[in-house]
């Protein structure tokens, strides 16, 4: 399934936000992570529709993906 760009687009601007505040990162800082992040490319590519994952999932599999949290 593929999702509408336009959707996805608003989906990236949350999760960054999201990413942003859990790594007390600037926003400018969580973007540039997030695009050159692998979590990025599976959901650009539309990998097993990770798009369909709340933003809070992505936003700390990004933190997972930086190792700026841990379990």
């Amino acid at each position: 399934m593929e999702a509408n760009k336009i959707i996805l687009q608003m989906k990236y601007a949350r999760i960054v936000k999201l990413f942003a505040e859990k790594s007390r990162l600037s926003y400018e800082e969580a973007l540039g992570l997030f695009y050159d992040s692998e979590t990025f490319q599976l959901l650009n590519d539309g990998v097993a529709d990770l798009h369909c994952l709340s933003d809070e999932y992505l936003a700390d599999e990004l933190m997972l993906e930086y190792k700026l949290i841990q379990f």
